[in-house]
This record gives C-alpha cells, sequence and structure tokens, in this order.
C-alpha cells in the first residue's frame, strides 16, 4: 500500500506533489482532547500511529474494502487535516471507517481518507483551531524506537504537528519497508538536535517532512524528521 511513497521518495526529502486529477484529499485525523487533555507528546505519538495503521491495516490491502480510498490518496498527496473531539463526538467518530491508536492514556482515530468536500456531518463539526497543549517533558526516548523529532523552532500547534508526525510515520515506513506499526517516539527538537537529524536525512538513515505551506509555515518547510532507531 506504501509502494507509491518508497518509490517516490526513496527514503529522502519529501516534496509532496499536488493531486492529479484536482480533487483534494485528506485523512481526517481526530485527537480526544478531554477535559484536562491528555499531555502533547502521547497525542502526537498516538496520531504518527493512527495514519500509519490506516494504510498497513488489512482493509487498505488489495482486495479489501478500503484499498480503492487509500490507495487514490498515497498516489497523491497524503494531506492530513487535525480535529479535535470529546465525550459524546468522539464516541460518533468511533462508528466511522478508521483506526484508533492510544497511547499513555492519550488516544487519535485517524479516518479513511477521502474527498475533503465530502466529509462526514459528525466529523466536519469539529474543529482544532483555537487548540492548543503546552509542551511536556516526555525524556529520552526508549531505546531502539524510531523518533520522529518536530522542529522546535517553528513551534507547531498540536493539530499542525499532528498532521506533521503522521505524515512522517507513513513515510518512514515506506522507506525501511514496515509492514507493522511500531511503537513511535516523538520528540522536540532544539537547533543542535534537528542538525544531527537533518544530517541522517542526507545519509539515507531518516525520512524528512516538507509542509506544502497551506497553514502555518511556508511551502518547502522542513517540519519532522523520522529517525531509524
Amino acid at each position: 500500500m506504501l509502494a507509491p511513497l518508497a518509490a517516490r521518495y526513496g527514503g529522502r526529502r519529501v516534496v509532496i506533489p499536488p493531486e492529479p486529477d484536482g480533487v483534494v484529499r485528506a485523512m481526517p485525523v481526530v485527537l480526544r482532547l478531554e477535559r484536562p487533555p491528555a499531555p502533547r507528546t502521547p497525542v502526537l505519538e498516538a496520531a504518527a500511529a493512527a495514519a500509519l495503521a490506516v494504510c498497513l491495516d488489512p482493509r487498505a490491502q488489495p482486495g479489501g474494502e478500503w484499498h480503492e480510498a487509500v490507495q487514490t490518496w498515497v498516489a497523491a498527496r497524503i494531506r492530513k487535516i487535525a480535529r479535535r473531539a470529546r465525550g459524546a463526538h468522539w464516541d460518533a467518530v468511533q462508528d466511522l471507517p478508521g483506526v484508533t491508536c492510544a497511547v499513555d492514556g492519550a488516544e487519535a482515530r485517524a479516518l479513511l481518507p477521502g474527498p475533503v468536500d465530502e466529509v462526514p456531518k459528525v466529523v466536519s463539526r469539529l474543529q482544532i483551531g483555537g487548540t492548543d497543549l503546552e509542551p511536556d517533558e516526555p525524556g529520552d526516548p526508549p531505546p531502539g524506537t524510531p523518533v520522529i523529532w518536530v522542529n522546535a523552532a517553528l513551534e507547531l500547534t498540536v493539530g499542525k504537528a499532528a498532521a506533521q508526525v503522521g505524515h512522517a510515520s507513513m513515510l518512514f515506513a515506506a522507506a525501511f519497508g514496515l509492514t507493522e506499526v511500531p511503537r513511535f517516539a516523538v520528540r522536540s527538537a532544539g537547533v543542535d538536535r534537528w542538525e544531527q537529524a537533518c544530517a541522517a536525512v542526507e545519509r539515507g538513515a531518516a525520512v524528512g517532512v516538507q509542509d506544502a505551506g497551506f497553514t502555518e509555515v511556508a511551502p518547502g518547510t522542513m517540519t519532522c524528521i523520522a529517525v531509524a532507531p
């Protein structure tokens, strides 16, 4: 399912192309943000896992009921739109096609991608604007864990960061031939750590995500880098 990404990017820096048929498609990624919400880091780790889980789900493979929708989306721009939900709204999105992942008490559900103008009402009513989570202190990544480093200098909102780490988990899986969803660690990278991650991209030991620039950052900005353990 991720073969188009592996062929297109080859594990190097990513420039996401436009949709060839002009239809804008996106994967909704719904973050469960109750009151009080879970910490920022596990929320982002759950989002990274959920986005990849949809792609590696048996239903997304050839012959599966999700295959056409996922294949069409993966072959073009892997756009994601993050939204927040709590309580009954969170329960409602569980009935839509997708995969929920939980990390240390945080949950995110990635839904089947499709045209942005055909999003179910239960999703379109959900918003992410005006929502953010304070930085937390998750500590060092566990040994042997792939790490998605988020460029701290960009000060991404939690919604933007959730979409970007979702890109990173998919591109990492494509570049390194993963068939199962690993436990990704998401961490914020200061200047020195970011330079190290960029060097890993150049060596082929990591995959960088360059944003299309629709929101928050300029086109071509490197937002996050997934590094092999």
